[in-house]
């Protein structure tokens, strides 16, 4: 029988979305299909997400949208756009009926604007509005198949074998998340002029290892300066990215999930820059630490760089508006200036290494 798994979970006898979740459970049972996660209570970490992706062959996100589910949804969306094999023909259905979604939605609608999410979500994170309409949607969606990202092989996938340390006489390292797709030279210039801030500083620079857009331009300064330089990557995604030139050490992991797990692990502050579907997502993950109180986060600055683009909009605006109803002050700082990153992240340097064990908590 095929095998669904829902997210979201019940809270109390009180929770609005019991009713939603009880009818759904039987609908989709109705229908044949086997349900993983029925109650809320498995564990999701990022050392077994895809583990979870590949034994179910359908996604539903419920109402009541949190900072794990976003996580969670997002994750599916950046493994379609990255042609992860695990996803081919399995459908993802979001049920709306409280609207709680719409935040996240608004977010990649506007990263669509901007081109740094080049599909559009909604024809990979299919919405409904009744659990009802969830059945119709994974039925229209099996008949009809997910369409292709539209992104090819453009590297062999050579990998580098490097493994040298962060020197001795670095303060700590700062993990940059951006996009490895965003070409307007003004975000170029900015990545560029970061990296070499950070070599001159005495800070490694660790991205995800992307040859293009923002992340090939840190990388590129970091490296013509002198700098350290470490990243991830996994074979799939090298094979349509390629890898920079210059790295002093690489990780090579399986899934974008462990590839986002050691990264954190090996960092000391993270900044947020201009970026899309996979951004948010590493920024969300951050978040999730951070609630959770995980040891990998202890003392670890978050910073959004947001400043004006050619077009007078402030890249990460919708971004910051769905985490201001979800975080905490602290969790993250906004910079608007690229000298207020250095500031902000300086802070955080203390080469600590915590190892990640448990991630989100069932949802």
């Amino acid at each position: 029988m095929p095998k669904i798994r829902l997210s979201g979970r019940v809270v109390g006898t009180d929770d609005p979305n019991r009713a939603a979740r009880a009818r759904l459970l039987h609908l989709l049972f109705a229908k044949g299909w086997d349900i993983y996660n029925s109650n809320g209570d498995q564990q999701i970490t990022l050392a077994n997400i895809e583990k979870k992706i590949v034994e179910c062959d359908a996604f539903v996100f419920t109402p009541g949208a949190t900072l794990e589910d976003m996580f969670k949804a997002i994750s599916i969306f950046v493994g379609f756009q990255t042609r992860d094999r695990n996803l081919t023909g399995k459908p993802t259905v979001i049920l709306n009926e409280d609207e709680s979604w719409n935040p996240f939605f608004a977010v990649l609608a506007h990263l669509h604007r901007l081109g740094t999410v080049q599909q559009d979500y909604r024809q990979y994170l299919l919405t409904a509005n009744s659990p009802e309409a969830v059945i119709q949607t994974l039925e229209l969606a099996a008949a009809k198949g997910i369409p292709d990202a539209g992104r090819h092989r453009t590297s062999e996938g050579k990998i580098p074998d490097r493994e040298e340390p962060i020197p001795d006489d670095y303060i700590g390292s700062a993990c940059v998340f951006c996009s490895a797709s965003l070409e307007e030279p003004s975000y170029l210039q900015d990545g560029e002029a970061l990296g070499k801030m950070l070599a001159e500083n005495k800070i490694g620079c660790i991205s995800g290892a992307g040859r293009s857009g923002i992340m090939g331009a840190v990388v590129k300064g970091s490296v013509s300066a002198g700098g350290w330089t470490a990243g991830s990557n996994v074979p799939h995604i090298i094979e349509l990215e390629g890898l920079p030139d210059g790295l002093s050490r690489f990780w090579l992991r399986p899934d974008i999930y462990t590839r986002m797990e050691v990264m954190i692990e090996n960092s000391d502050a993270f900044v947020i820059f201009p970026g899309g579907a996979g951004t948010v997502q590493e920024l969300l993950a951050l978040m999730i630490f951070r609630h959770q109180k995980h040891p990998i986060m202890d003392g670890k600055p978050v910073v959004i760089f947001n400043r004006l683009n050619h077009a007078g909009l402030q890249f990460w605006d919708p971004l910051i508006d769905l985490l201001s109803d979800m975080c905490n002050p602290g969790d993250f700082v906004v910079a608007r200036e690229l000298e207020d990153i250095l500031t902000a992240i300086q802070p955080g340097m203390h080469k600590h290494r915590v190892r990640a064990s448990e991630f989100i908590q069932a949802t």
